[in-house]
């Protein structure tokens, strides 16, 4: 029997979509729906789903208040261990960290906790982008002090991924998939 091409490209399609995982034994397996260890209940595996259908700010149906406190608890002591206690708490208290770029002389990045990045030139200095802001948003639901965690380690130690996904934005605003 044979498959047309548009069949051939719609199952080729729901198998990408799919996603891979690599188990611990090295063997390749297509299967998003791979249920953890039973002893590790307390793992999350957020990338394994879709996410789009989400309002903003928000981790979903079932997420209770309880769960968005633990979760924004959580979320700060990972941004202190993750940045140090004196940096964590200058964030907290100036409300923002600058970071000078290691590819852009005289630019610095102003990351914020829930907002865009700013894009800062020292007088002189062509921006790198028509728009003073970099919108990045997490592939699934953060909290806001998680995600800037990470936005502090890619500005820092992989600026090159952070120039590459960054969408250039005339304006600020909070950041859509963070809580």
């Amino acid at each position: 029997m044979t498959m047309g091409i548009a069949e051939a490209t719609r199952r080729l399609l729901s198998w990408l979509r799919q996603g891979w995982d690599e188990p611990c034994d090295g063997t390749w397996v297509l299967d998003r729906s791979n249920p953890p260890a039973a002893d590790s209940d307390a793992v999350e595996w957020p990338w394994r789903h879709r996410w789009d259908h989400l309002p903003m700010h928000s981790a979903g149906v079932g997420f209770s208040g309880r769960d968005y406190d633990a979760a924004r608890e959580r979320a700060e002591e990972i941004a202190r261990l993750t940045l140090g206690d004196d940096v964590w708490t200058r964030v907290r208290r100036d409300g923002y960290l600058d970071l000078p770029s290691s590819r852009f002389p005289g630019v610095t990045y102003r990351l914020r906790v829930g907002r865009r990045i700013e894009v800062r030139c020292a007088p002189g200095v062509r921006p790198p982008w028509r728009y003073p802001f970099l919108c990045i948003n997490p592939t699934y639901p953060l909290p806001e002090a998680e995600f800037f965690a990470h936005l502090v380690l890619y500005v820092r130690d992989n600026e090159d991924a952070l120039i590459r996904v960054a969408a250039p934005q005339p304006w600020d605003q909070r950041l859509g998939r963070t809580f």
